[in-house]
């Protein structure tokens, strides 16, 4: 149980320690937008797309910061009238969802979407899109992480709310 708690604290400080620089690097970027464009009349495109793009990541790595926390938006009149084994395995079942989720749609999809779009390259910046789409099999392998540490989570924490 240590061990687990042990590679969630190292997760969760690398996920928000990434989340809140590419947020304050979104901030810089984004007041340097407003100032180019307002007070010498002068849009920056480079600028604009570094926004679009670090706001898709930070989200994205927020997203699994999030199913990592189990704080994610879910219907829970089911699982809230659930007590004992019903709940565990119901919550068992939806981390298994997710995962399967995470692994067909993001890990595989993004892994496939990278490849197709390595050729193209973007309007302002020159990058391959493909490196742009880096984050989405990464947040989905990082979710699938998070997956089975709160199943182990489930199974070895008895101490949660509703399994009494």
């Amino acid at each position: 149980m240590k061990t687990v708690k042990t590679a969630r604290s190292w997760l969760d400080k690398i996920l928000g320690t990434a989340c809140a620089a590419i947020f304050a690097f979104m901030v810089c970027i984004g007041t340097y937008q407003i100032v180019i464009r307002y007070f010498f009349n002068s849009p920056s495109t480079v600028s604009e797309e570094l926004l679009t793009y670090s706001f898709t990541w930070m989200a994205l790595l927020a997203a699994a910061y999030v199913f990592g926390e189990r704080d994610h938006m879910r219907m829970g009149f089911l699982a809230d009238k659930l007590r004992g084994n019903g709940r565990l395995w119901l919550e068992v079942l939806i981390e298994c969802l997710i995962f399967a989720f995470a692994a067909i749609v993001m890990v595989y999809g993004g892994i496939s979407i990278m490849k197709l779009t390595m050729t193209q390259v973007t309007a302002s910046l020159g990058i391959p899109m493909g490196a742009v789409y880096t984050v989405v099999p990464l947040s989905g392998a990082l979710i699938m992480i998070y997956n089975v540490l709160n199943v182990i989570t489930l199974f070895t924490d008895k101490d949660r709310e509703g399994y009494e």
